[in-house]
C-alpha cells in the first residue's frame, strides 16, 4: 500500500475517532450528571433513592431515541452518503448538550425542567443513534483488506476516549470549585464546551471522503428505495441473535461507566473524586488496548476473540459487585480497572461483527437498527433496573445475578451466529465470524 492510499486513510481514522469522541464525551457527560448532579437539580423534590432513578430514567430516554436516530440517519446513510450523515449527526448531539448546558433547574421553571430535560436527551440519542454505526462503516469502508478490524476499532475507542474527556473535564471543574458553586451552576461549564469541541470536530470530518463501498453502489445502481427493508431479509433468527450477541457489552459498559458511580457514592460512602479518577483510568486502559485486540483479530480472526472476551466479561460481571462491596480502595480498584482491561475484548469488534452481517448497500441502515437497539437493551435499561433492583432489595445480589445473565445469554447468541455464518476464506471480504 503505497502513501497516497496510506494517508486518506489515516485521516479517516482520525476523523472517526475524533467525531466518536467528541459524541460520546456529550453522551457520557450526561450520565456522569445523571448519577451525581441531576437527582437535585431537576428532581429535588423526590427522596435520593427516587431521584437517582429518575435522572438515570432520563438517562434511559436517550437509548430509547437511538433506534430513531438509526432509522432515520441509517436510510440517509444508504442513500445519499455516510459522509453527510455523520456531519448532521455530530452537530445534532453538540446542539443538545449545549442547550442542556443553559438550561434552567426545577427551582427556577418548576416541572418544565425536567421536560426540557427529556427532550434535549432524545436529541442526543437521535444523534448518537446516526453517529455509532456510520463512523464504524466510514472507518471499515476505507480500510485495507487485511486490516478492516483494526480500522473499524477506532471509532470504537472514542467510546473510552468520550468518557475520559467528559470524566476529565467533570472532574477539573469540580475539584477546582467550591461544592456548593459545581452542584448550583458550575456543572454547565461541561456541556456548554461541547459548542467548541463539536466545531474542531466538524473541521476534521468535512476534510474525509465518501467510502469506496458507498461510491461503487452507487456505480453499480444498487441504491435502494428502502435499504432497511432489504437488510432485513438477511433472516429473523440472525438478526435477533445478533442483537442478542451485542447487548453484554453495553449492559456491563454502563453498569461499570454510571451505576457504578451512583451506587458507590450513595450506597458505599466512597469518594466521588476516587470514583471518577478510577473509572477514567481504566477508561485509558480501555482505549489503549484496542489495537491490540484488532490486530490480534486481524491476524488470528475475530470469532474465537469475541467469544474468549464474552467468556471474560460473564465471569467479571459475576464478580464485580463483590469487589466493590468489600469497600477497600485497592480491591475497588481492581474491580475498576479489570473492568477497564476486560470490555475492550468484545467491544472492539463488535460493530464490525454487525457491519458485516449486511451487504454494502444496506449496511448502514441494518447496523444501525441492530447497534441501537442492542444498546437500548443492555446499556440503556441496565442502570434503571439496576437501581431498581437495588432499592427493592436493598443488595446488589438480584444485580449481579441480572448482568450475568445478560452476559450469558450473549456468549450463546455468538455461538449461535457463528454456527450461522461460516468463516470465509481470507480472499473475501470478512463475514461477521471472521
Amino acid at each position: 500500500m503505497g502513501e497516497s492510499t496510506a494517508t486518506p486513510q489515516r485521516k479517516v481514522a482520525l476523523a472517526t475517532l475524533t467525531g466518536a469522541t467528541l459524541e460520546w464525551y456529550d453522551f457520557f457527560l450526561y450520565g456522569t450528571a445523571s448519577a451525581l448532579i441531576f437527582n437535585r437539580q431537576f428532581f429535588p423534590s423526590l427522596s435520593p433513592a427516587a431521584g437517582t432513578l429518575a435522572a438515570f430514567s432520563t438517562f434511559a430516554v436517550g437509548f430509547i431515541a437511538r433506534p430513531l436516530g438509526g432509522l432515520v440517519f441509517g436510510h440517509f446513510g444508504d442513500r445519499i452518503g455516510r459522509k453527510m450523515t455523520l456531519v448532521v449527526s455530530l452537530m445534532l448531539m453538540g446542539i443538545g448538550s449545549t442547550l442542556i448546558g443553559a438550561l434552567p433547574g426545577f427551582a427556577v421553571i418548576g416541572v418544565w425542567a425536567p421536560i426540557l430535560l427529556v427532550a434535549l436527551r432524545v436529541v442526543q440519542g437521535i444523534g448518537l443513534g446516526g453517529e455509532n454505526a456510520g463512523a464504524n462503516l466510514m472507518a471499515l469502508e476505507h480500510a485495507p483488506e487485511a486490516k478492516r478490524n483494526r480500522y473499524a476499532g477506532f471509532p470504537q475507542m472514542g467510546t473510552p476516549a468520550g468518557l475520559v474527556l467528559a470524566n476529565t473535564v467533570f472532574l477539573v471543574t469540580s475539584s477546582v470549585m467550591p461544592a456548593a458553586a459545581f452542584t448550583s451552576w458550575g456543572w454547565r461549564i461541561p456541556f456548554l464546551l461541547s459548542a467548541a469541541l463539536v466545531i474542531v470536530g466538524l473541521v476534521i470530518r468535512l476534510r474525509v471522503t465518501e467510502t469506496p463501498s458507498f461510491a461503487k453502489a452507487v456505480e453499480r445502481k444498487q441504491i435502494v428505495r428502502f435499504p432497511l427493508k432489504e437488510a432485513l431479509t438477511v433472516g429473523t433468527g440472525r438478526l435477533v441473535l445478533t442483537v442478542l450477541l451485542s447487548i453484554a457489552n453495553s449492559a456491563v459498559a454502563y453498569l461499570f461507566l454510571v451505576f457504578s458511580l451512583s451506587y458507590g457514592t450513595a450506597q458505599l460512602g466512597l469518594n466521588r473524586q476516587f470514583l471518577l479518577i478510577t473509572v477514567t483510568v481504566a477508561s485509558v486502559l480501555w482505549f489503549a488496548t484496542i489495537p491490540l485486540w484488532t490486530s490480534m483479530a486481524d491476524r488470528r480472526g475475530r470469532r474465537g476473540m469475541f467469544l474468549w472476551g464474552s467468556v471474560a466479561l460473564l465471569v467479571w460481571a459475576a464478580a464485580f459487585f463483590p469487589l466493590l462491596n468489600s469497600k477497600s480502595t485497592a480491591v475497588v480498584v481492581i474491580a475498576l480497572v479489570g473492568m477497564g482491561l476486560i470490555i475492550p475484548i468484545t467491544h472492539c469488534v463488535q460493530g464490525a461483527i454487525v457491519a458485516d452481517t449486511f451487504p454494502a448497500h444496506v449496511r448502514y441502515s441494518g447496523s444501525s437498527l441492530l447497534l441501537q437497539l442492542a444498546a437500548l437493551l443492555g446499556g440503556g435499561l441496565a442502570p434503571v433496573i439496576s437501581t431498581a433492583i437495588l432499592n427493592s432489595s436493598g443488595g446488589t445480589g438480584g444485580v449481579t445475578l441480572y448482568i450475568s445473565g445478560i452476559c450469558l445469554m450473549s456468549l450463546l447468541a455468538a455461538v449461535a451466529v457463528f454456527r450461522l455464518a461460516p468463516v470465509a476464506p481470507k480472499a473475501v471480504v470478512s463475514p461477521a465470524t471472521a
